[in-house]
């Protein structure tokens, strides 16, 4: 069952509280939730929940809420709950219609959010937030042609008008995850070994538990550690070992198993069962996570062993987190870090709303998502881009000719020899700063690594994670589309001001309409009134 509250139910004097001071209508929460298109969004976040059968869901407006005040103060799962649970304005921008001290879901709901929405939701979202920046705007200032559903895919580039720039750029969402070496992460495969041999052991009978020498290798790993240098005959050895203890402890890890099932086998049915002789199901004598960390653990020591006898520093499919499996190093070649470890994403910005195209937890090259982020463009604005700009590695032949052949204009460097004709002094100041418009689009990555979490993400699954990085996105979007509308309301109350003076010209003074809630079409706003 859905439970949803409309955003037209809500008003900020029906808000009952027990304090005496009313709430101020230009609070940041208040003003940012008379912005937010709740209805459209809780369509989209509904569609992945069952409307007839179940228990009741938490209010939609509530989850869509807590996402937002997650990411946007930048808190922890537990503390977003005590947040709401504590502040009077976020109790009211997450749809509650009293205060109340009672936490309004456990922290742990979260998790299941994440799941539930994915990337693919998110990037719904943001495109009806570029949809409501845009109808903020004055009409010529507008960007979005409504196209009807069978119009959009048959445009060809000669029937509309380009128009606006496109910048687009990868990067990688770094995952908060330990640096990762060959010793430490033999290391830690070592002690999970160790720790699964104790839980298989405490599940057996009459049965002498192994010998790991686990004292002994964790001496030699702190005396490792604590040296400063190390030399490669140093690490090469200290490897070896690790790798000798790694291997006992799998086969151990086997064996122990092979235990355990037999004598589940010798077990039976009681009572008026005895007879049928039927053994108990065989249940694996694992968690389901420790079940994962066995099967990682055997991958991690073949990869090891792989690279030490084969004396290579790589391996395809290489694991670099035991807990996090999926995580690949992705080399860069930055002055700060040559490999970065998460997800590489493809982005575009336009107008400072930005969106993630393409999320892959391995290398690849980004300039095969030209087309892809071009034809994204297309069907949210209606029409192509008039001018990209993008990284020389964007420019190859196949994507200049794809663009020349869609009418769209490249600021870079021309292949081939330069032009005999040099470029005028107006020419070249004009090509630098479409070229530096470019750089909006690193400014989107630091703002979102800096400011939201961007560069160290905290979830601890695939889909989750990159439902975090979506998520980043998203509310970089509503932070920029709070300034569109401050933006234009202050120019429609100025424009509005100049109107009513011409009007009436024996009025002296300026009256300004700076109420940011409502819509800022000139047509729309009520004319001012003389007391």
């Amino acid at each position: 069952m859905i439970k949803y509250t409309p955003s037209n139910q809500l008003s900020l004097s029906e808000f009952s509280h027990p304090f005496e001071q009313e709430l101020l209508s230009d609070n940041r929460w208040v003003k940012l939730a008379q912005l937010i298109p709740w209805d459209a969004l809780a369509k989209v976040y509904s569609n992945k929940l069952n409307a007839r059968n179940g228990r009741e869901s938490i209010d939609v407006r509530m989850v869509i809420g807590a996402i937002i005040v997650k990411h946007k103060i930048g808190l922890n799962d537990r503390e977003t709950v005590a947040m709401i649970s504590e502040n009077i304005y976020l109790q009211y921008f997450c749809g509650l219609k009293c205060f109340q001290t009672k936490p309004p879901f456990h922290p742990t709901v979260l998790v299941a959010i994440r799941k539930r929405m994915g990337a693919v939701n998110f990037d719904s979202w943001n495109t009806l937030i570029i949809e409501k920046a845009d109808s903020l705007k004055p009409k010529r200032a507008r960007n979005i042609q409504k196209n009807t559903e069978e119009e959009a895919p048959n445009q060809s580039a000669s029937d509309s008008k380009h128009k606006g720039k496109l910048k687009i750029d990868a990067s990688v969402a770094d995952q908060r995850i330990v640096f990762p070496t060959d010793a430490g992460l033999l290391n830690t495969a070592r002690k999970e070994s160790e720790r699964i041999i104790d839980l298989l052991y405490e599940q057996t009978q009459g049965v002498n538990k192994p010998r790991d020498y686990r004292r002994v290798a964790r001496t030699e790993y702190l005396v490792f550690s604590k040296k400063r240098r190390k030399t490669t005959k140093q690490i090469n050895k200290f490897i070896r070992k690790q790798l000798g203890y790694t291997r006992r402890n799998l086969s151990y890890i086997e064996k122990l198993l092979d235990q355990i099932e037999d004598q589940k086998k010798e077990e039976h049915l009681p009572g008026m069962f005895t007879d049928l002789r039927t053994a108990y199901p065989c249940k694996f004598p694992l968690p389901k996570r420790d079940q994962k960390i066995y099967w990682v653990l055997q991958l991690i020591y073949e990869q090891q062993n792989y690279m030490y006898h084969e004396k290579v520093n790589s391996v395809k499919n290489r694991i670099v987190n035991i807990y996090q499996p999926y995580v690949r190093p992705i080399p860069r070649g930055k002055d700060k870090v040559s490999t970065e470890f998460g997800a590489k994403i493809s982005a575009s910005e336009i107008d400072g709303m930005s969106r993630v195209e393409h999320i892959s937890w391995d290398q690849f090259n980004e300039s095969k998502d030209l087309v892809l982020q071009v034809e994204s463009y297309r069907i949210t604005f209606g029409h192509y881009p008039e001018l990209l700009l993008a990284d020389q590695i964007y420019l190859n032949r196949e994507n200049r000719k794809w663009l020349k052949e869609k009418g769209i204009r490249i600021v870079g460097k021309p292949l081939g020899r330069p032009p005999k004709q040099e470029l005028s002094a107006y020419q070249k100041r004009k090509l630098k700063k479409e070229r530096n418009q470019r750089n909006l689009i690193e400014g989107k990555f630091g703002q979102a690594k800096n400011a939201y979490g961007l560069s160290k993400i905290k979830a601890k699954r695939k889909d989750t994670s990159e439902s975090w990085i979506s998520a980043i996105f998203f509310i970089m979007n509503l932070i920029n589309l709070s300034k569109i509308a401050d933006k234009y309301a202050i120019f429609c109350a100025l424009f509005e001001n100049w109107i009513y003076a011409k009007l009436n010209p024996k009025i002296k003074g300026c009256f300004y309409n700076t109420d940011v809630t409502k819509p800022f079409f000139i047509q729309n706003y009520i004319p001012l009134e003389l007391k």
